[in-house]
């Protein structure tokens, strides 16, 4: 019994050994990762640390692990965790840029890019530069320094491409950099949170006011609910669709009480002076409207003749992905009006050039019978939502492994550049986040399987990498592992305070929303949950997503090329 349990802890070639191995790294990652310290928890990062321990441990004990077992575990866990990041992105990666986002997005890429410029001018002044092994480490230093766990599978990929050649013998173990910056890292971006807010003096409630007065000042695409009295005399016998052309603004009427009898107009219904509207509308042309069409008012709509329900219908057929709302002809083919809808928990307005998605939530008004058959056309079966689309996933990765092993010459570099295993799968995801709807593949996953699918490759990678690492950690502490530590908590904070400064200076930034770019241009989870418990609100969550797609792209595809451009 004894020594069938000793040949299950030791016997690296045992598929038991290897499953256990993992199994008690990533539980007590977890574990370890839940402890919070000033109300900060490490998350399941503490995996990397825990199997940094383990793989130190079996290094004492003479026990070498399958060396391409690890690396097989590690880059599936690479891709599974990049893939669903890329999915998670992609639909909101080309509208970050929109309504105020290439401002926010201008700030992280200044970030972003001072890193960089910092890691470069320690290595430049303080490092080895005789030293191949020295340039990786620093990037491990970088990756650790602002808490981006894909950077460093990136990097690592990007070293696995060049070879040990090319690096003095042996691929140098980055994540022992990694491991040394990230700590304080998460330290640096708190604080340099923290240091923005003494400078300039912030008050929490005068920026939550502030921010409220700006919000009501920007309503271009927020939907509006209104009633409306036809006074316009010039609109007698017009169509919808002439008085639409005539005002110049988009707008739905869902429905019309005319003589005593409620309608559902379509864009050949005659208007008369009289008739009462119910107008859905962008906020912005809220005024414009009712200066042209007529008189605000009251009605209540449910003591009508005709009875109108509002109900809201969930797209679940996947013959509908990628369909314009137009197409549907929901008027005049079922007899209801489309007056909102909701993507990711974003309102928008119902234009019928809008393509929807297997997700979208429709505001739908009209008789029940209406309803009901325009929601057999919709699917509407939420539980069918509840299953993630295997096809999509594993496509998408097939793509993107190809993809990322296309190799693509750039001049000034003396081998061409291939964007690998986390690269490729990364860029196709958000591709087919966003335009999946066109090759009729459903990108939609629910939140929760999304985070399964995201949390195991982390683990899996963290554990993998943890475990390599293990054997010369202690030896790269003692060798400028202290220096390594001290290098992190400059690249991490230099830049924070540098930016935090001219976004607040000079672009007057709000600082709520400030706290979430700063956060997110670190892609770091844990200052969010700092930012928004310090402010009692969930706004600097708006600036975190708003940056956070292309701070994670760009901190992926940044670790790679400084690789593969200064290291082959």
């Amino acid at each position: 019994m004894i020594d069938w349990l000793t040949d299950l802890f030791i016997n690296s070639s045992s598929i038991a050994h290897i499953i256990m191995l993992y199994a008690i790294i990533i539980s007590c990652g977890v574990l370890l990762g839940k402890i919070k310290i000033g109300g900060v928890s490490l998350g399941v990062t503490f995996v990397l640390f825990v199997g940094i321990v383990a793989g130190h441990i079996l290094h004492l004990q003479g026990i070498e692990e399958n060396a391409m077992v690890l690396n097989f575990i590690q880059d599936f866990g690479l891709i599974l965790f990049v893939y669903s990041i890329g999915l998670q992105v992609g639909p909101s990666f080309f509208t970050s840029f929109k309504q105020g986002g290439i401002k926010m997005n201008s700030i992280a890429l200044g970030v972003i890019m001072l890193n960089i410029a910092v890691m470069l001018t320690l290595y430049y002044c303080f490092c080895d530069r005789t030293d191949p092994k020295s340039l990786p480490m620093m990037v491990g230093v970088l990756c650790g320094a602002v808490t981006n766990t894909p950077g460093l599978g990136a990097a690592n990929a990007a070293l696995e491409q060049i070879g040990a050649d090319n690096l003095g013998g042996s691929i140098p173990n980055i994540a022992n950099g990694y491991a040394c910056a990230y700590p304080l890292g998460v330290i640096g971006i708190i604080g340099s949170i923290m240091l923005i807010r003494f400078i300039f003096k912030i008050n929490f409630k005068k920026e939550h006011e502030d921010f409220e007065a700006n919000q009501a000042n920007q309503a271009a695409m927020k939907p509006h609910l209104m009633h409306l009295e036809v006074c316009n005399p010039a609109l007698e016998g017009k169509s919808i669709l002439k008085i639409r052309h005539y005002s110049g603004r988009e707008f739905v009427i869902s429905r019309c009480l005319h003589e005593g009898h409620v309608t559902m107009p379509d864009k050949d219904t005659l208007l008369h002076v009289g008739d009462q509207l119910f107008v859905v509308c962008a906020e912005e042309d809220t005024d414009a409207l009712t200066a042209f069409i007529g008189k605000s008012i009251n009605v209540n709509w449910d003591e009508q003749d005709v009875p109108m329900a509002t109900r809201t219908l969930v797209i679940s057929k996947d013959k509908v992905n990628g369909k314009t709302l137009g197409s549907l002809h929901p008027r005049s083919m079922y007899g209801v009006n489309v007056t909102r809808m909701f993507r990711s928990g974003i309102e928008l307005f119902a234009h019928p050039n809008v393509t929807l998605q297997v997700g979208d939530k429709l505001v739908v008004v009209g008789p029940e019978d209406a309803i009901r058959r325009f929601s057999h056309k919709l699917g509407n079966h939420k539980e069918r939502l509840d299953k993630p689309n295997l096809l999509t996933i594993f496509v998408g990765i097939f793509i993107g492994i190809i993809f990322g092993s296309l190799p693509f010459s750039i001049p000034g570099m003396s081998m061409p550049v291939k964007l690998g295993l986390a690269g490729g799968p990364l860029i196709i995801a958000i591709l087919l986040g966003r335009f999946g709807f066109k090759l009729k593949l459903v990108a939609y996953t629910t939140n929760s399987a999304s985070l399964m699918i995201r949390d195991i490759g982390l683990v899996l990678f963290l554990a993998s990498v943890g475990i390599k690492a293990g054997g010369t950690f202690v030896d790269t502490v003692l060798d400028g592992g202290l220096m390594y530590v001290l290098y992190g908590f400059i690249i991490t904070t230099i830049p924070l305070i540098v930016m935090g400064c001219i976004a607040r200076f000079y672009y007057k930034e709000n600082y709520l929303l400030l706290m979430g770019i700063m956060a997110g241009a670190s892609t770091d989870p844990p200052a969010l949950a700092y930012s928004t418990m310090a402010s009692g609100n969930d706004i600097p969550s708006i600036g975190y997503s708003t940056v956070y797609p292309l701070s994670m792209f760009l901190r992926i595809v940044t670790a790679q090329v400084i690789i593969l451009m200064l290291c082959s």
